[in-house]
């Protein structure tokens, strides 16, 4: 990786990668929308190479995918899905009813779980079993009724994943025809209401062009890890969380800001190391060559670089991390100390690993049980709270020039 000082940093390094706008992502849509699971069959036979005869997994198949998993394997994934639902559900218990008085006037909040969600659970260059955990599980656990999983060209371990994690039906469909499919509906796949997951550049395209139909988490884009080191860290360390976001994807990102040349250095040492006998070395090499380390003044100035860049993965290797993460106030999942790995935020720690990338951790957070549910709100006044909010109401609709709703409070305050 290119080792630069932080003042050679310009705008470019601050920008994030265009969507883009796929032609093929809406004339797919529409005609999912039109022709249902015929358009479905004929994309996936064009895109997947694969000739549906049903869409739906079966219980059978399901049966089946278990028994072309290791036992132990399916052990994990179980130990996995504990974690996960027991962050989930102490998640779920920070969101409460409440009930309060305001001068005759009750006010209020429901917490309800969205009825019908959609997981997208990518399954083209690696079978993801872990997005099925990591999107089914918060959704059980806020009480969603229907929870359906689309994932292409699906492996056993994915179809073992989602049984475990609660899923109520699994179809065998990735692209933007799963996208359209659980956007409009069709005759085996049913229509629902917010659609949740990581998936490629037309994938996230096509949730884009359907969200207001429905409901989606966030737009992502290709994973991204940021790593901030002193002098104390472990460089062995940081080349294999660089390296296991690089594997993801040629266009991950993937940096490190450090106090430290010789922390610089040695990484760059410790790369080319651990690329020798990784056999994803020829991805995670187009990445890293994307990558930069950055020899930065001091921690504030990395933190500063850090907020601005607002990374998917942020990892704190240095010695007094907790002075720093006060700092930190821009990512989708912080990990901090050097046996903090990000990968296990990736699978197993209990955390969920569907971030924000390309910035938008400046504005949110990563998939929770809050995505699964809607803070409704009511309210209930008596005569005499009438008469009070009356007049108010009535005075600024007057200012607004709303004259219907002026007449709606002031029949209530004769």
């Amino acid at each position: 990786m290119k080792i630069i000082a932080s003042s050679q940093l310009t705008n470019q390094y601050y920008n994030y990668l265009e969507l883009g706008n796929f032609e093929i992502v809406k004339e797919v849509l529409n005609e999912v929308k039109i022709n249902g699971d015929v358009a479905i069959k004929k994309y996936t036979r064009k895109f997947d190479n694969l000739d549906l005869k049903t869409i739906q997994i079966s219980k059978q198949e399901i049966k089946n995918a278990y028994k072309l998993v290791n036992n132990n394997d399916i052990q994990v994934l179980k130990q996995a899905a504990k974690n996960i639902e027991l962050f989930a559900k102490k998640q779920l218990s920070s969101f409460k009813d409440f009930k309060i008085k305001n001068n005759g006037t009750i006010l209020g909040q429901k917490i309800i779980p969205i009825e019908k969600v959609g997981c997208y659970v990518p399954g083209g260059r690696y079978p993801l079993p872990s997005s099925a955990l990591m999107t089914i599980i918060p959704a059980k656990v806020a009480g969603v009724k229907e929870i359906i999983v689309c994932s292409p060209k699906i492996n056993p371990l994915t179809i073992v994943a989602s049984d475990i994690a609660g899923a109520d039906k699994i179809f065998n469909i990735g692209g933007i025809q799963a996208i359209g499919a659980m956007a409009y509906g069709t005759k085996s796949v049913p229509k629902i209401n917010k659609i949740v997951g990581p998936g490629n550049k037309f994938v996230t395209a096509a949730k884009k062009e359907v969200y207001g139909i429905v409901g989606i988490d966030f737009i992502a884009g290709p994973s991204e890890i940021l790593i901030i080191a002193d002098e104390s860290a472990n460089p062995s360390f940081i080349a294999a969380d660089l390296l296991a976001q690089a594997e993801h994807d040629p266009l991950a990102r993937c940096d490190l800001l450090t106090t430290s040349r010789t922390i610089a250095k040695q990484v760059n040492e410790q790369l080319s190391l651990q690329l020798i006998n990784l056999q994803t070395q020829e991805v995670a090499k187009l990445a890293l060559n994307n990558g930069k380390i950055v020899i930065v003044k001091n921690l504030k100035e990395a933190a500063d670089i850090s907020n601005k860049r607002a990374p998917e993965h942020l990892e704190v290797q240095v010695k007094n991390a907790k002075s720093l993460i006060n700092k930190l106030t821009n990512y989708g999942s912080l990990f901090i100390g050097k046996y903090s790995a990000e990968v296990f935020g990736d699978y197993c720690s209990g955390t969920n690993h569907t971030l924000p990338t390309n910035g938008a951790s400046k504005y949110t957070g990563g998939l929770s049980v809050k995505e699964f549910l809607k803070i409704l709100t009511y309210q209930e006044m008596n005569k005499k709270s009438c008469q009070n909010l009356g007049k108010i109401a009535s005075r600024i609709a007057d200012l607004e020039g709303l004259k219907a709703h002026k007449n709606a409070a002031d029949l209530r305050i004769k």
